[in-house]
């Protein structure tokens, strides 16, 4: 039994509902968002989070990038996530669980243990660098999860896939990959298309996520 830290919708979006990737400082991502949810989160079951929208399960989605390249993966069936199987994407990432809580932010922790799981990293400071929310309320997948997206400088490190049976890739031009999003029939996970047509993995912005 999987245990994922959740956040009422009415929290975090009080107001109007953000569709897509909203790009963000990282005070601003801070005081917005990730303070709101340390605040008010708790874990639940992740079979019931699923299947109530009504809570938001927050996802470190973490673009890796190499001066004009990203990494862009291909998820395949052994991954868990059944709706996602054959569909590119070029964040890296998955659900906040209980181990996470040893460290000294939730978030941050989270973040970097789904990086060092899925791909295979240095042992060294991550160079991270907040890029925005990223939310898409129109699939089944969307409606229960928001982003947490951060883009990762990998132009001075070795990156390698770690979960070879779940997941192929590699770097690929950001002008390619982002031409590709923009086709009628896009191959990528929803927030993969969103966050490419966005245009904010251009420029990075705002400060270190892990000091």
């Amino acid at each position: 039994m999987e245990f994922v830290w959740v956040v009422p919708r009415s929290v975090l979006f009080p107001e109007a509902t953000p569709h897509g990737l909203l790009a963000l400082e990282a005070q601003e991502l801070e005081d917005r968002y990730l303070g709101p949810a340390r605040e008010s989160g708790f874990f639940i079951e992740r079979r019931y989070a699923e299947e109530h929208p009504e809570f938001k399960q927050p996802i470190p989605y973490v673009a890796i990038c190499r001066e004009d390249q990203v990494l862009c993966l291909t998820r395949l069936s052994a991954q868990g996530e059944k709706r996602l199987h054959g569909k590119k994407s070029i964040g890296v990432g998955g659900h906040i669980n209980p181990c996470d809580q040893e460290g000294s932010d939730l978030f941050a922790s989270a973040c970097a243990r789904e990086l060092h799981e899925e791909l295979v990293l240095p042992d060294i400071e991550l160079n991270l660098t907040p890029v925005g929310l990223l939310n898409d309320d129109t699939t089944a997948v969307g409606a229960v999860h928001v982003g947490l997206v951060y883009r990762l400088n990998a132009s001075d490190i070795e990156v390698a896939i770690r979960e070879t049976s779940a997941m192929t890739g590699d770097f690929q031009s950001l002008a390619s990959l982002e031409k590709l999003a923009l086709s009628a029939e896009p191959p990528y996970e929803t927030w993969s298309t969103l966050l490419l047509r966005s245009g904010a993995l251009k420029v990075s912005a705002g400060s270190p996520l892990l000091a």
